[in-house]
């Protein structure tokens, strides 16, 4: 089927010969909450009972590795200038692109399958059994994950950025979808008691809004979802 959404002229588009400090300083935040929730079982630990030591300790880890990243250019968007330039260039993929987006990757789609699965559960049973299912369920999709990153499967993780004009919209469109989905779930969790008639609406709004945000992300709605047309040079982080 032809796409039939937005697009977006890479002629068009300004060109950036350098980023400015305030965009490099506001990308070193998304590549923290990244590495933050990469222990899972952790993470889940965290909206359980709060901050403990061990959250503490691995903030001040990720901080340190990431501030040290970021400093020597090591961050994508952290870079004093663009990588990209023509999304159509056959240019090598630097390790540290590659690195970053799978690990991206994990934190939007691990928590997201995760959630439907403990919601759809619950729905079913009637019993809560998240924490089993982060404690057993997350390593093993996480290393999943890595290893298809590994392997230059995921998008933006390729071998060469060639593709980046189109697999930029199915990151920044996971993101969009899962982030919303994500939020709305907690509003409801702390809104709605813990009834299996509730826990089934929570699963059918999360999975709307998942569904609803992924609809506009691949008609090129939203921010960054828009393929561009190739040809022309373009900026990308």
């Amino acid at each position: 089927m032809a796409y039939k959404g937005r697009i977006e002229c890479a002629g068009e588009r300004k060109i950036r010969q350098r980023n400015k400090p305030y965009y490099r300083l506001a990308h070193w935040p998304i590549w923290i909450w990244v590495y933050f929730l990469a222990p899972g079982p952790l993470t889940f630990s965290l909206f359980e009972r709060g901050f403990n030591r061990w959250n503490v300790i691995w903030l001040c880890a990720v901080l340190s590795g990431t501030g040290i990243a970021g400093w020597r250019e090591q961050l994508p968007g952290v870079e004093t200038r663009p990588y990209i330039l023509r999304f159509d260039e056959d240019r090598p993929n630097p390790l540290y692109r590659k690195v970053c987006y799978t690990f991206a990757w994990n934190a939007v789609l691990n928590f997201a399958l995760l959630n439907l699965a403990g919601l759809a559960w619950a729905t079913v049973t009637g019993m809560w059994r998240l924490k089993q299912i982060y404690w057993y369920g997350y390593p093993p999709l996480c290393a999943l994950i890595l290893l298809l990153g590994a392997l230059g499967l995921l998008p933006r993780v390729g071998p060469s950025t060639k593709g980046e004009g189109i697999e930029r919209r199915y990151f920044y469109g996971s993101v969009w979808a899962v982030t919303a989905a994500q939020t709305v779930l907690l509003v409801l969790w702390k809104a709605l008691p813990h009834t299996q008639l509730c826990d089934g609406v929570k699963l059918v709004v999360y999975v709307g809004v998942l569904a609803a945000m992924g609809g506009l992300a691949a008609r090129g709605v939203l921010p960054r979802t828009r393929p561009i047309l190739p040809g022309e040079t373009m900026i990308s982080d």
